[in-house]
Parts: structure tokens; sequence; C-alpha cells
């Protein structure tokens, strides 16, 4: 998620770390650094030049400059302003008094708009929500059975049929969620190429006849400046509360997501990392601020994990490390959860001033690929093979190769992280019973 720009900042503001003290114009050339950068995100040009202004009276402040660690200074003024220009804090959907609350979908085709009605749909449904979802984009071919396949695996009901019309098919939706008290109701309207008034009088239409609580623009980062100038429109033209950004997890250059708040004055609700109906992240202003200066998202992280790894689960683990009885078994489990997570590449960014997975070793760089050969092999052991890994010989090395379609070095790589990953577990279990020793005596350390 906006590498490029992460990579370009973090270069900028490590210099200014490295000085020792600052001058007024060493922070004037690092500014001209990072206007060049936010422009190449395509970060929209009034923006750029209000965010370099707010910065620059603050970075050049004597609090700053008289500081004894002034280039940190500067990284925080930097960090502040970001936050400030991405919206300043989270935005969530708040529900209706009397249910159905009605969430309403607009945005141009292609933008990803069904496939988000989905998501959002499943996010509500985590929650422990029970949504209904609107097919009401009758133009586009196939966008209602879409919506219905897309329904079908998450176990969500889709009302809509393509021979309805749009403000028919939203007004009987609404009905159908206040009788079978569903809630929210998830609108996923048409769009089309190119924003036009026949497209829009029919989103006003729908607009009088259901009264949606939340009307979200979906548009895509990777157009940059040409999703801002489309957010423009559709928020003069019908008016929207919040947006949803998706495709934030290719090669977008950011500009979108920079600009988006401060051109139109409504915030981001929500960004699409990925194709899954669970890639939907609500949008935290902080914490994207945080990973595009390489500090890393520690909490999305955490919620990340618990939301994957079973509490069960991971105190039988423990165990088996207190224990010394984890196996290979035990190491396939893991990858299957840290693939659940996502893509490794992403979980990297979120580590704190880990700039990214480019700079692990190959074995290690979260290449889906890697971690799906791993499990193959583990998967082409023996049950005592998994339990044992000190009996697979070479006959055995060879044996495991052919049956997992990779080769012997890819086994023996495998075997060895496995051993030193056991040495490892085994360090912090001498650590563990060393520090009980004191626990009676400190009482400050946990217990």
């Amino acid at each position: 998620m906006l590498d490029s720009l992460t990579n370009r900042l973090t270069g900028i503001l490590d210099r200014l770390r490295g000085f020792g003290r600052l001058t007024e114009e060493n922070i004037q050339e690092a500014l001209r650094e990072v206007r060049v950068a936010l422009l190449e995100a395509d970060v929209n040009f009034k923006v750029v030049k209000v965010f370099i202004d707010r910065v620059r009276v603050k970075a050049v402040g004597q609090d700053v400059l008289q500081s004894l660690t002034p280039g940190q200074q500067v990284v925080k003024v930097v960090r502040d302003e970001l936050v400030e220009l991405l919206g300043g804090s989270a935005h969530r959907l708040a529900m209706a008094p009397h249910p159905p609350t009605v969430v309403m979908l607009v945005g141009l085709q292609g933008s990803g708009k069904t496939t988000s009605a989905a998501k959002l749909a499943r996010h509500f449904q985590k929650q422990g929500q029970h949504p209904l979802l609107a097919a009401a984009d009758v133009y586009r071919p196939a966008a209602v059975d879409q919506l219905k396949t897309l329904g079908a695996q998450l176990g969500i009901p889709v009302v809509g049929e393509a021979t309805q019309r749009p403000v028919d098919i939203c007004a009987a939706a609404r009905d159908e969620a206040a009788r079978r008290g569903l809630s929210p109701l998830i609108l996923d309207t048409a769009g089309r190429l190119h924003i036009d008034e026949e497209m829009l009088e029919e989103l006003r239409a729908i607009k009088r006849a259901v009264g949606p609580h939340h009307v979200l623009l979906v548009v895509d980062a990777m157009t940059g400046q040409d999703a801002v100038t489309v957010a423009e429109k559709f928020n003069a033209a019908i008016g929207i509360d919040a947006v949803i950004l998706t495709k934030m997890d290719g090669d977008a250059r950011g500009g979108a997501a920079l600009s988006v708040r401060q051109v139109t004055g409504r915030p981001i609700a929500f960004v699409g990392v990925g194709e899954k109906t669970e890639a939907l992240e609500p949008f935290h202003p902080d914490r994207l601020a945080q990973r595009i200066l390489g500090m890393g998202d520690v909490l999305s992280l955490v919620e990340k994990a618990q939301a994957t790894v079973d509490a069960g689960q991971a105190e039988a683990l423990a165990q088996k490390i207190r224990d010394d009885t984890f196996s290979l078994e035990d190491f396939a489990t893991q990858l299957k959860q840290l693939r659940s997570m996502g893509p490794l590449g992403q979980l990297m960014d979120m580590v704190p001033f880990f700039k990214g997975a480019k700079g692990l070793p190959k074995e290690m760089t979260g290449e889906e690929q890697e971690l799906d050969r791993y499990g193959a092999i583990i998967a082409s052991m023996t049950p005592h093979e998994r339990r044992e890994p000190s009996v697979i010989n070479g006959s055995r090395r060879a044996r495991i190769a052919r049956g997992s379609g990779t080769s012997v070095s890819d086994v023996n790589r495998l075997l060895k992280q496995y051993a030193q990953l056991r040495k490892m577990m085994k360090g912090l279990k001498t650590m563990e019973g060393r520090m009980g020793k004191f626990k009676g005596a400190l009482p400050f350390l946990p217990r």
C-alpha cells in the first residue's frame, strides 16, 4: 500500500533524523523533496501546497529547531499533518434508531461497487448484524447474478431481479428488510463508464424513494486524481456521506487517499485491500499516516491476528512450546493461519520501521508460492515424519520432494528453518524459566 510514496518519504525523513542540529535551510530543502514526492504520488496540487505550508510553519518553529532531537520533531510534525490531511479521526457508520439502516453504494462502472457491497455485508455480518443486499444494477450484464453468487457464498440474502426497475428493487428491499428484521440494507446501484445525467437522476430517485441513512461513494484508488474528480462530482450532484477506496493493495500512487477528504470534505470510511470478501478494512487516518512514514501499524496487525487465530489453538500451541513438543504438523497449522491473515508483504508493512517484505531473505519474502511450497512439502510427509523429522534421511527427502512437486533443496531448507525455530523456542523457554526465579523477589515481573 503506497510503497513508492513510503520509500520516498522515509528516505527524506531519515536524512533529517541524521542531523544533530537542523537549520531552516535543511528543513526547506527536505520539504521541497516532500512536495515532489507527493505530486508524483498524484496528490492534488492544491492539497500539496496547503500541506507543505502547514508543515513548514510548525517545522521551523523554535520548539523544533532548539529541541534535542530536531529531526524526530520534524517527523512528528509531518505525521500529525498527514493524519489531519487524511481526516483526523476514523469515520464509523452509525446505525439507525429504527432498523433497517439503509446504506446506498454509488459509483462508476468498474470501481468495484458490487464486490464492495458484498464485502461491506460481510463486515457487518462479522459484527453480529444480519444484512440484506439489494441488487439494483440491472444494466451491467450479470451484475445481479454476481451479487447473488457472492451473497450465497456468505449466507446473506439478496433481493432483486434484472427485469425490475432499480427504484422498485430498492423500495421492495427496504420493505423486505423491515419485515424480516434484517439490518443493514445495502443497495448496490448501477454505474456508468462516465458520469451522465440519466444515471444521476436514477440515483436521486432511489435516494428520494428509500431515504438511505448513508450514501457511500465507491472509487478506484488506482485512478489517482480521477477518483477525486469523480468524488467531487458525485458529492455535488447527489450528496455523499463517505468514500470507500478500492484496490488500495495495488500499485496505487496514493493521491486519492491523500486528496479525497480535503477536496470533497467527505471522509474515507473503508478501504479495499484485496479481492476476497474479507478484504475490506475500516479506514484509520492515524494508522495509514504511520504506514506511509514507515512506522508500521501494530494495532491493525493485532486485530488481524485476533480475528484469525483461535484463542484455544493459541493456548494449545503455547503449551506445546513449553513442553518442547512443537511438531511439523503444528508448523503447517501456523502457515495456514499466516496465509489466512493476508499477503505477508502487507503484514510486514505493519511492522514498525520495517521497509516491507523486500528486505527479507528470499526464503522469508512472503511470496505466496513459498508458503504454498512449504505446505505441500509437509503434506507429502507421513504422520510419523511430521512428528519426528529426525527420521527423514536422504531417500525420504527425495520421496517427499517428488510427492510435493518441489526439490530436495526446498525440503532441506524447510527442515533447516524448522530446526532453527525449535532452537529459538527452547531459548525462550529457558529465559522464561530463569525469569521465574525472580518473580517472588521482583513483584513487577508478570506472574
